[in-house]
């Protein structure tokens, strides 16, 4: 199991906390309204003009006195501005108005698979990838190696990228940290196991797991069984291998791996791999 993984998700979603942990108005003021979101809207002291009125499809609500308003990308700041611009024109001196989103509707973010806290989550300002599976809570073991985004456009149109989680997570390629737009899928798929067998001068003789899309090769094979034994004959590894319905025999000096002399082995699913023992 490639535990550095594993481990990222977790200091980053540390390193973000102090940013998750602001003042709700630094977050809340930097989302835009958008159709569907519930809005509390109240007026200082005039408690007649206070409602709760969800934003209709075409961006709009419909507010006494003021009849039909187009709110559609406002920020709360921008929206108590204009309401109170628009009540002193006709109606009031020194209008107070506060606006509070009870519902985020309009501008969410699914994320799905293999995450710890799957679900539909609210996209409040600019968020990246990362920060995105960090509120998610993070991968889970059956993560694959990449990851899917399915990107809705206001046309009607979608498109999928894939994101090479490696590179993202352990290369830390920046530019595979891409920024998250509303309505945007997260898809990490669950990978399905396969088994490895270990057996003769391994410390830890046995069954390994591995991913099935993953790239586990010979000496990581022998690394995660404990490592070679004082007696293991490392020029006469043999992986035995089911091809066509027959068993091939692959022999592998592990001494020419380890000096760069010929590159390694990338394990299949229910290879059996056996270390013989020195005649030595």
């Amino acid at each position: 199991m490639n535990f550095k993984r594993f481990l990222i998700p977790f200091l980053i979603f540390t390193c973000l906390a102090v940013s998750f942990a602001q003042k709700s108005t630094d977050k809340y003021y930097s989302y835009a309204v958008g159709p569907k979101d519930l809005l509390a809207i109240s007026v200082f002291d005039v408690p007649e003009l206070n409602i709760t009125v969800r934003v209709s499809e075409d961006g709009t609500i419909n507010l006494p006195l003021l009849g039909q308003i187009e709110v559609d990308s406002l920020t709360q700041v921008e929206l108590e501005r204009k309401l109170a611009t628009l009540l002193e024109k006709n109606y009031l001196k020194n209008a107070q108005v506060t606006v509070f989103i009870k519902e985020y509707q309009s501008k969410q973010v699914s994320v799905i698979g293999a995450v710890k806290k799957t679900g539909n989550y609210e996209l409040l300002g600019k968020q990246t990838l990362l920060q995105m599976l960090s509120i998610a809570g993070g991968l889970t073991e059956e993560a694959s190696d990449r990851i899917i985004i399915i990107r809705q456009y206001s046309d009607g149109a979608s498109k999928s990228l894939m994101i090479d989680l490696d590179a993202l997570m352990i290369d830390g390629n920046p530019e595979l940290n891409i920024p998250i737009h509303a309505n945007d899928i997260i898809n990490v798929p669950v990978e399905g196991f396969a088994d490895i067998y270990i057996f003769g001068q391994v410390n830890n003789a046995g069954q390994i797991k591995m991913k099935k899309d993953s790239r586990l090769t010979l000496l990581r094979a022998i690394a995660q069984a404990g490592g070679f034994t004082d007696r293991a004959r490392k020029s006469g590894v043999v992986i035995k291998r089911i091809v066509d319905d027959k068993e091939v025999k692959i022999k592998v000096n592990v001494n020419k791996i380890l000096s760069g002399k010929t590159t390694d082995i990338i394990l299949k699913p229910n290879d059996i791999v056996f270390v013989p023992e020195s005649i030595l």
